[in-house]
């Protein structure tokens, strides 16, 4: 069921944040408004722990004064390598304060992707949060001229050459000049919207990662344009305080600024989830009303709650059934009978009350972006009662360009209008261009790459799309991941590995097939899945050993069939190969946004894959 819209109104907010100089000022101004109120809230000691508005303005006060003390000036740059917790987001906060370029870094890092990222940015200082995570990184700091001041919110042993400074004795020297910090913090805030705010490194799908520029005015652009969405769809009058569930790493532009700078810009609360494993005790626990997550995660949580209607067998799987025909009649904008509008009615009370409760009970929205989410999953989501709002950007652009909105039509298979203040228009060869404040002033220390990014005022996406007549944006593809088979005829991966990897037996997926007369892939079983079927045929609980078993090969296979029955001809997938492991940010096979690497993944299974045209 589709949420009732409220009557249309100016967007107060979003106007005010558009009017604010730079990221520091909004966050100061709400801190002021609100100092006692909740800001941000972590778990610790099995008890959510609380930091106020005025107690987080106080910390960025005392840090950003240290920071400077310790030779931070205008323009340096801070590496930032932390977990997801208060302590980033004030960091972030003080090294911008401090009149410093902040630059996030992912925990996930190796020691030459540290060394990279410190080299290239030129940092002068890094803050991490502890020993396991100063592990890859202090070694790539002593590789570098520029950084030899470290931070570390935990305690950590001296390192010669490099001076460290623990975080708490920093923040607690400045204890007795607070009043002058928090006078100063003010005062120092003057940066305007186009200076620069942070270096967000791309996540690279292929190659190394490049610094995206991102001024203070393309966050606040886009923050502004993601709660316009926010007060007009959801709020018939002032907007509550919100509570976002943070969960994606802060490292990536898209839990960055929709996640942590769009509650600050809202005056809500931001709370920390402990991980995957806890991530469902944490958002009943919590109850949040918005969260930002990547489509992959919703694959997870689509068959993990599948699976247990199922279990729970009769009246569930039939209500699940009715909810689903329902919300795919309602997805193609067709109108529903009196019979299921009352049957919709009916599903609110049951099934749809249930699910919501162990969402925590106040979820409006799960926001979606980072990679493409397959419209039967939207729509799965939409049928039991939790709205996802499937959103397009990419680091360049902020990083959300479009989004989809209850306002204008939740429609799946797309990812929504342009934001406001956002101008779209594709290019002949059907790529997808980009002009607005939200667009990002170029790579760091890369000219080439900027220029051949941005033209004109136009930022070029290296995406494929078209906008459909309503204007909605519409994604095929990646223009450099399109596959041209032997017969010119252009195949999008991503359409077919979402096809893949709704079926229960595949969890993961990469198509292949440049300058091919069809696709092959390589497949990653869905492990609950394959540990099942193996216990049914009394074969190997291995993983490993049951890739050469020809009845378990036969049923992944029969699930790509099942897929290739409802593919057109140069969609299908004749013959797959079975990974040998997940796809990890681990092996470096996903990138930390969990998107595929196909440029990896070619390397490691590459001979196998062309084997198959030969077999």
């Amino acid at each position: 069921m589709l949420p009732k819209l409220p009557p249309l109104r100016p967007a107060a907010i979003a106007a005010r944040i558009d009017a604010a100089p730079n990221l520091v000022a909004l966050f100061l101004d709400r801190a002021a408004e609100q100092p006692a109120a909740p800001m941000l809230l972590s778990k610790q000691g099995g008890q959510w722990q609380t930091i106020s508005w005025g107690e987080a303005r106080d910390i960025v006060a005392s840090l950003s004064a240290a920071l400077i003390g310790i030779g931070i000036g205008k323009g340096d740059r801070v590496v930032l390598v932390s977990e997801n917790r208060s302590e980033w987001c004030l960091a972030d906060l003080a090294i911008m304060a401090a009149g410093g370029i902040s630059v996030p870094a992912y925990t996930t890092n190796t020691e030459a992707d540290h060394r990279h990222i410190l080299t290239n940015s030129g940092a002068k200082a890094v803050i991490v949060s502890g020993p396991k995570l100063a592990k890859n990184l202090l070694p790539a700091a002593l590789g570098t001229e520029a950084c030899r001041t470290v931070i570390t919110m935990e305690p950590l042993a001296d390192v010669q050459g490099l001076a460290i400074h623990d975080w708490a004795r920093l923040i607690g020297a400045r204890a007795p000049m607070l009043d002058e910090d928090r006078a100063a913090v003010r005062a120092r805030a003057t940066m305007k919207r186009e200076d620069l705010a942070c270096l967000i490194y791309t996540s690279g799908t292929g190659g190394a990662p490049r610094g995206v520029r991102q001024h203070h005015g393309a966050i606040m652009r886009n923050i502004a344009g993601a709660i316009a969405v926010i007060e007009q769809d959801f709020f018939p009058g002032d907007v509550p305080g919100e509570l976002f569930l943070s969960f994606l790493p802060l490292s990536h532009a898209y839990e960055h600024t929709a996640g942590q700078y769009m509650p600050i810009g809202m005056g809500g609360q931001i709370a920390y989830a402990e991980g995957l494993e806890k991530l469902a005790s944490n958002i009943e626990e919590v109850r949040p009303t918005f969260m930002v997550v990547v489509p992959r995660l919703f694959e997870v949580l689509r068959m993990r709650i599948a699976k247990q209607i199922e279990k729970q067998g009769g009246l569930a799987i039939t209500l699940l059934n009715q909810a689903l025909s329902i919300a795919r009649k309602e997805a193609k904008g067709e109108s529903l009978s009196l019979a299921e509008k009352l049957i919709d009615q009916a599903l609110e009370r049951t099934i749809r009350k249930s699910i919501r409760a162990k969402f925590g009970g106040r979820l409006r929205a799960m926001v979606a972006g980072g990679a493409p989410l397959n419209p039967e999953v939207g729509i799965f989501f939409t049928a039991i009662g939790i709205p996802i709002l499937q959103g397009y950007g990419q680091t360049e652009a902020g990083p959300v360009i479009s989004c989809n909105r209850p306002r204008a039509v939740l429609k799946m298979h797309t990812v929504g209008p342009p934001l406001g203040g956002v101008e779209v228009k594709i290019a002949p060869d059907g790529e997808i261009l980009v002009r607005g404040e939200l667009v990002m002033d170029g790579y760091w220390m890369n000219d080439a790459e900027s220029h051949k990014a941005l033209k004109d005022g136009w930022l070029y996406t290296g995406d494929i799309g078209h906008l459909d007549k309503d204007g909605h944006l519409v994604i095929t593809d990646r223009k450099k991941d399109i596959i041209v088979n032997d017969k010119g005829d252009n195949v999008a991966p991503q359409r077919v590995e979402g096809m893949l990897t709704l079926q229960d037996e595949i969890a993961q997926a990469m198509v292949y097939g440049d300058r091919r007369p069809y696709l092959v892939g390589v497949v990653v079983p869905e492990a609950e899945w394959a540990l099942g079927f193996a216990r049914d045929k009394g074969l190997p609980a291995d993983l490993h050993k049951l890739q050469h078993e020809p009845e378990f090969v036969r049923a992944i296979q029969a699930a790509v069939d099942r897929v290739n029955a409802r593919a057109n001809v140069i969609e299908k997938v004749r013959r797959v190969i079975i990974a040998d492991e997940p796809f990890s940010t681990d092996n470096q096979q996903l990138t930390p946004s969990l998107k595929i690497r196909r440029h990896v993944l070619k390397q490691v299974y590459g001979e196998r894959l062309d084997r198959l045209y030969k077999d």
